[in-house]
């Protein structure tokens, strides 16, 4: 086989070897590059090598290997730092470590939210649990409930689910023993980085349960955001379905 630079990236592709070469070649080595972030060769906040570096093991162009860097950094799977070169982001980044948080205060600045975790348990997967993180129907799952409060006041309550395979070991102690942003805990503990999320979004009334653990009446409309979370490679990794009360809140998004 030729050990050009288009049959050394090809490979990288997800999809047919006929769809990998019509591939752009920057795309070919932004495929090679999540393949190795995936692989843990470069960990969340580690540097990863210069573009003179990764130019010469992909044997392409410096420019071809910036151009994929600068689409990873726009993803912010990667972070430039002036001075010092490119690095894996990571959730314990102040910059990226609670993007994933939309909610804002309808007055002053948004406040760091307060999390206690009310349950953390091993169950099995019903349908629905199994379908979001492609799992099998009755694979183990640790299932999450949480408060999210704000000055004190509790704002949001969390169902989140993990598949178990990856999360072995996680309990409410370890969760409650942690002081910084959750999927920081996810990066340092079990080696699983969320790099993006898909969610839907829809108006609700409460559900008795979540009423009370908010000391809500019963059936007052919330905000109801449901949000699959990925990995590497578009694998879904968490399963997190949140209540928000929103009288003083309001959920925030940029359209590009």
């Amino acid at each position: 086989m030729s050990d050009s630079p288009r049959s050394r990236a090809a490979p990288a592709d997800s999809g047919t070897s006929s769809a990998a070469a019509f591939s752009p070649l920057y795309q070919q080595i932004k495929s090679l590059l999540v393949k190795s972030l995936d692989a843990g060769e470069w960990k969340p906040g580690e540097s990863i090598p210069s573009e003179i570096e990764l130019a010469a093991r992909f044997q392409v162009s410096q420019g071809t290997v910036r151009k994929a860097i600068d689409e990873l950094a726009s993803q912010n799977i990667l972070l430039r730092r002036q001075g010092k070169g490119t690095f894996v982001a990571t959730h314990l980044e102040p910059r990226v470590r609670f993007r994933f948080l939309r909610l804002a205060p309808t007055e002053g600045e948004p406040e760091p939210a307060q999390s206690r975790v009310l349950d953390c348990r091993r169950m099995r997967a019903n349908a629905d649990i199994a379908r979001a993180l492609e799992i099998k129907s009755g694979d183990p799952v640790v299932a999450i409930r949480r408060v999210l409060s704000f000055s004190g006041v509790p704002t949001v309550i969390d169902d989140i689910y993990l598949p178990g395979n990856l999360f072995k070991g996680l309990t409410a102690d370890l969760l409650n023993d942690y002081s910084g942003p959750l999927y920081g805990l996810f990066e340092s503990e079990f080696g699983i980085n969320m790099v993006r999320a898909e969610e839907k979004l829809r108006a609700v009334a409460a559900p008795d349960d979540i009423a009370q653990a908010l000391g809500l009446v019963a059936s007052i409309p919330l905000l109801c955001v449901e949000r699959i979370s990925f990995t590497y490679g578009n694998r879904p990794v968490e399963l997190r379905i949140g209540h928000y009360v929103t009288n003083e809140y309001y959920y925030r998004n940029s359209l590009n």
